[in-house]
């Protein structure tokens, strides 16, 4: 496993960490078993950031079942505030007033510090973050006095969408520890601005959807059918599954002995920066999980093939502007 630093504790954690959503059965129902050992699996393999949330189902249940069987070093955990109300809907900002009443972040850490079993929690992050909440400071107030009583270490936010400039401001501030957002192939945005400067100021930047909820891997066929209670039902539906596909397959001849799959190379391009301190892809499938964690033991993209995945397969459009919890 390759680690960096998490800049404001100096935790070393991996550079792939395992993205917990799946836990909660956003992408499908899974035995409970099943998924405690597909975050066993992870932590055998040399993972050791698992990021989940409060508004991820039985998510956080799953991971504190694991860590009780797990007899490693203990992970880097990473968690988020339930947004409520308003600000359960992705695509339309919100007062901070109506997504995190006063209260509920001291009572959402309470509850994580619960499910999950640990004293502490390492990265406490605010979820669907808007600009603007800074101005109103009560959110803040409870998750520092949470670090002060030792119940969490660092404090983040995770941006909503693909809108990477909504943390500018707040990342120059030097209020937060770190910042999650969308990094993938067809959007590579957050390498123009904010990957920049989070590294300027000491803040980790954590990558999600790397794979574009799957769509990366090349999986998704005319024919690829999606249980009900998986959101992806209606994600690849925004535009036609044919254009799709063909984005996808435009990245086929970029591929070779160093790197084999459509996944790996969409990993590796996020990962292409040192300055991106984790990538985060699911692993509630042990198999898919090793195959991700191979490209870790392989050479890295050259430049010229990061800089044409960079600048010729750019896709900026947002599949989230309906998505609801």
């Amino acid at each position: 496993m390759k680690n960096s630093i998490f800049p404001s504790t100096g935790d070393s954690i991996s550079r792939l960490g395992f993205g917990a959503m799946g836990l909660g059965g956003a992408f499908g129902s899974y035995n409970e078993n099943e998924l405690i050992s597909s975050v066993l699996h992870s932590l055998d393999k040399g993972v050791n950031l698992i990021d989940t949330a409060r508004g991820y189902g039985a998510s956080e249940d799953i991971v504190g079942k694991a860590l009780k069987q797990w007899k490693g070093d203990r992970p880097f955990i990473a968690s988020k505030i339930r947004p409520r109300g308003a600000g359960s809907t992705w695509g339309m900002p919100a007062p901070v007033e109506a997504c995190f009443p006063k209260g509920c972040v001291t009572s959402d850490i309470d509850e994580s510090l619960q499910l999950l079993g640990v004293e502490s929690i390492d990265l406490m992050q605010m979820h669907q973050y808007w600009p603007g909440w800074e101005k109103t400071d009560y959110w803040m107030e409870e998750l520092l006095r949470a670090k002060e009583a030792g119940k969490i270490r660092a404090i983040g936010i995770s941006i909503n969408d693909h809108r990477h400039d909504t943390a500018l401001t707040l990342v120059q501030s030097g209020a937060i520890d770190s910042v999650q957002t969308i990094l993938n192939i067809f959007d590579p945005l957050a390498l123009d601005c904010l990957l920049p400067l989070c590294e300027q100021h000491g803040v980790a930047f954590i990558a999600r959807c790397v794979l574009d909820e799957g769509g990366l891997t090349g999986f998704l066929t005319e024919s690829t059918t999606f249980a009900e209670n998986d959101f992806r039902k209606t994600f690849f539906e925004n535009v036609p599954r044919s254009q799709y596909i063909e984005k996808v397959n435009r990245l086929l001849p970029y591929l070779d002995e160093e790197t084999r799959t459509l996944a790996q190379l969409a990993i590796k391009f996020v990962l292409h920066s040192p300055a991106v301190t984790s990538a985060l892809v699911s692993m509630h499938i042990p198999a898919h999980a090793d195959d991700n964690l191979q490209v870790l033991q392989t050479s890295p993209l050259s430049d010229e093939v990061f800089h044409a995945l960079r600048t010729k397969h750019r896709w900026i459009r947002n599949f989230y502007d309906t998505k609801y919890w």
